[in-house]
């Protein structure tokens, strides 16, 4: 199944970036709170899979993308 991307780089970069910091607040979490850290590391796991393949089913459902070529 092949899509077409509809993710800019800059957003691309973002959600890795927000992978590590979610990733690393999930683990800190996973001892005081299991379910915050699992749902922490969840989100960060989504949006680095966003980031890498650059397509976003969210955007697609709201017809935007931020790859648009200026």
């Amino acid at each position: 199944m092949s899509f077409t991307k509809n993710t800019h780089q800059i957003d691309r970069v973002v959600r890795g970036v927000l992978f590590v910091i979610l990733a690393v607040l999930g683990v800190t979490q996973l001892s005081s709170n299991p379910v915050l850290g699992i749902l922490l590391i969840a989100v960060g796991v989504i949006l680095l899979a966003t980031a890498t393949v650059g397509f976003c089913p969210i955007y697609a459902a709201l017809g935007m993308n931020t790859n648009k070529k200026s």
